[in-house]
């Protein structure tokens, strides 16, 4: 077993490291530049519109549209379930653990592109979306895929369905599973196994009722374990007040020079910092992967850029903010150094700056952070097997999904986190060709909405 398992982690590195090459880098944050420039940095100049449509609506119940199965927060709270994840606690302390506090940086550049790239992601998704014989609405990368490029690339469609089906398994379930067991055992001796029974159990009362009992729950759980993380890093971040300057500019300055090891770090070259900063952004926030756009497929909504902007707020929530915080309570309380990596370095930052409730909060966060991405990846993973296998494989899909939490829960947290980065390129590159191809389509859609709301 030993032997096949190193052979498992041997095939992956290799595919790894090509799909993490220097070129998917260049494609993901590129097509985001690419967008960005198309669109006038919209992220920028339409900014205060964008958070006037979608921060300022969020608790806004008036619908706009009978066209969905779920409100534009809803779609939102549903995607942000599943970008608000691990990723915000364990992915930012791993890429800080391996890449140092220069890779914060590289994810803040992949999150400022990144928000284009989900906008464009989202726009695509309610303009090619169509609505099944049970009347639900569906869409995603594998709708714009076969309707907007045509029917001669329904096999990339299907490619992207399939990586998408597979790596909801690793991104979605066994990387969260895995995370929580850890999180429960260090805080309160919790043995992985019991932690993950917990969790199917309690992600299988949800899942099973399908899409509108998934959002009708992460649209109350979102909110709350946000500000509630948001609330413990804050506290931190005051009683590290005067460390704050310097953990910028050690971000910045790590991003270009190399950084020398010191205390259990090993020290860090650029192109590290770029790697995993970039790798774990994408992790995070999930641009250019293609999954948000599933449930943003099915919110109602008079115009597709009008969706297109929660997409933006939905990388600036999860990535600017929230891993920010993360990253500047590891760096300002300076364990980043420390040789631990994941949610043991970020629980063990917490600890430095509030000893005693610190763990507990990231043990907390985990557990709600990893719980609604369960909910959500089921849906994403769901939606893809049902574009390839129909809606009858649905059911069967969700009770798979449910054992795996417990084998997540119980598995090796290196091996995990590998498989789930390689999954994770492959689900992007058809989706990122689709983009691009597609990338009129956005442009023009853009420029009509905008027109017509005389901005």
């Amino acid at each position: 077993m030993i032997g096949f398992m190193q052979t498992i982690e041997s095939i992956n590195g290799t595919i790894n490291g090509l799909v993490w090459g220097p070129y998917m880098l260049i494609l993901l944050v590129g097509t985001g530049v690419y967008f960005s420039i198309r669109t006038n940095f919209l992220q920028v100049t339409k900014f205060g519109y964008a958070m006037k449509e979608t921060l300022f609506k969020i608790f806004d119940k008036s619908e706009i549209s009978e066209d969905g199965d779920i409100t534009p927060f809803q779609a939102l709270s549903t995607a942000l379930a599943a970008t608000i994840g691990t990723g915000n606690i364990a992915g930012v302390a791993t890429a800080i653990a391996i890449g140092g506090p220069g890779a914060v940086f590289w994810m803040w550049v992949s999150a400022f592109f990144g928000m284009m790239t989900k906008f464009a992601e989202v726009v695509l998704a309610i303009q090619y979306r169509e609505k099944t014989v049970e009347g639900n609405w569906v869409g995603g990368p594998m709708y714009y895929i076969e309707k907007g490029m045509g029917s001669n690339w329904k096999w990339l469609a299907w490619i992207f369905s399939l990586f998408g089906a597979f790596a909801a398994f690793g991104i979605g379930n066994m990387v969260q599973a895995n995370s929580v067991a850890e999180a429960m055992n260090a805080s309160f001796g919790i043995p992985h196994l019991i932690s993950g029974i917990v969790l199917a159990i309690a992600a299988g009362a949800v899942i099973l009722g399908g899409l509108k009992r998934i959002a009708a729950v992460t649209e109350k759980i979102v909110p709350f374990m946000a500000v509630f993380y948001m609330i413990g890093a804050i506290v931190i971040l005051v009683l590290n007040i005067a460390e704050i300057p310097g953990s910028f500019g050690l971000i910045f300055s790590s991003a270009f020079t190399a950084r020398a090891g010191v205390g259990g770090f090993a020290g860090a070259t650029v192109m590290m910092a770029m790697r995993f900063g970039v790798a774990r952004g994408v992790f995070s926030n999930e641009a250019g992967l293609g999954s948000a756009p599933i449930a943003h497929a099915a919110a109602r909504t008079d115009h597709p850029v009008r969706q297109g902007l929660w997409g933006v707020f939905e990388v600036f929530a999860d990535t600017i903010v929230i891993c920010s915080f993360t990253a500047l309570a590891i760096i300002s309380s300076g364990v980043w150094s420390s040789g631990l990596t994941g949610s043991a370095l970020t629980t063990e930052a917490f600890n430095e700056g509030l000893p005693g409730p610190g763990g507990i909060i990231v043990a907390i966060g985990i557990l709600f952070f990893a719980f609604s991405t369960l909910l959500s990846w089921a849906y994403y993973g769901e939606k893809c097997a049902e574009f390839i296998l129909g809606s009858g494989f649905n059911k069967i899909y969700r009770i798979i999904w449910l054992p795996l939490i417990v084998l997540g829960a119980i598995g090796s947290l290196t091996m995990i986190w590998n498989i789930a980065d390689t999954l994770n390129g492959l689900m992007a590159v058809p989706n990122l060709i689709a983009l691009l191809a597609l990338s009129g389509v956005v442009i023009k859609l853009t420029k009509e909405f905008f027109a017509r709301e005389d901005l």
